[in-house]
């Protein structure tokens, strides 16, 4: 990925979105050659010089002070996640070359983290990496999301773009696609130069035209809480609360939870997949590489 490419669409892109209206600006003329503000009213809310402004959005983000890229994240009206992927481009952009090696990711599951993902009976519990594969699960886990592991190497990302399946399992497939897109997009952005990632966004640019628009898109979220729609080929429709929790000592993984509302058919319908899972074989993903490096 060329890094001044992404901080031009990333920047043109949000640029596009705000109206005048939006800004607090008054919209002179009824001719504007953009869909959203111009360079100079961009520059005008964040305190900077319309050179300058251009500059930025031309791709160079080096030596940007924070209080620079706060300001242009105010006037653009960037939220949490949005804020924190321009600081990361700018990062990225002021990196020595010992900065731009690739970050240390956790990739091997240590065995008290396995025992805490079995010691929760009741919810589903999966363990995710930055590379969006899923390394383990507990039963429930596997149970829930058996569609996924029943690709031995299973990952969130080539299961919803790639697999027939994902459209029956996820019935909101378009929304979906467009979170985890955006959830990727900011993984990007936080570790550029991690191969394994990379490799991943041209694979799913190559196969999936889904993906290639979304990732065009420049958008970018957290995914932390959230209710999930699923379509379990056992047990039917659930709706299930989702949280997702990183996990300070192993970087790059991510523990995530799902619970029903009590006392609802989600909640029935977990009970009775705790029930077929307890007669099921069901797989586990294949054990990741013994290592750390991306």
């Amino acid at each position: 990925m060329d890094h001044r490419s992404e901080v031009r669409e990333f920047l043109s892109s949000r640029r596009d979105r705000i109206t005048p209206d939006r800004a607090g600006l008054p919209a002179f003329g009824g001719n504007r050659r953009v869909p959203g503000l111009r360079r100079e009213e961009v520059a005008l809310l964040a305190g900077v010089s319309v050179d300058y402004y251009t500059r930025l959005e031309r791709g160079d983000l080096s030596g940007a002070s924070d209080s620079v890229l706060d300001g242009l994240a105010r006037a653009l009206q960037l939220d949490e996640a949005e804020t924190a992927h321009l600081h990361d481009l700018a990062r990225t952009a002021q990196g020595s070359p010992v900065a731009r090696r690739p970050r240390t990711r956790a990739e091997a599951i240590r065995p008290s983290i396995q025992r805490l993902l079995d010691a929760i009976s009741d919810a589903p519990a999966l363990i995710r990496s930055s590379h969006f594969d899923y390394l383990t699960a507990n039963r429930l886990g596997r149970a829930l999301y058996s569609p996924v592991f029943a690709d031995p190497a299973p990952n969130s990302a080539r299961f919803a773009f790639l697999d027939p399946a994902a459209r029956d399992f996820y019935p909101e497939w378009d929304r979906v696609t467009q979170e985890l897109v955006a959830t990727m997009r900011g993984e990007a952005g936080r570790n550029p130069y991690d191969r394994r990632l990379t490799d991943l966004v041209g694979e799913l640019s190559t196969r999936s035209e889904r993906f290639r628009t979304l990732w065009a898109a420049h958008d970018v979220r957290y995914h932390r809480t959230g209710l999930k729609k699923l379509h379990h080929p056992v047990v039917g429709d659930l709706e299930l609360t989702y949280e997702a929790f990183d996990l300070p000592a192993d970087p790059g993984l991510m523990l995530s939870t799902y619970t029903a509302e009590p006392g609802s058919a989600s909640a029935d319908a977990l009970r009775l997949l705790a029930s077929w899972a307890a007669t099921q074989d069901l797989p586990a993903p294949r054990p990741s590489p013994a290592r750390t490096e991306n």
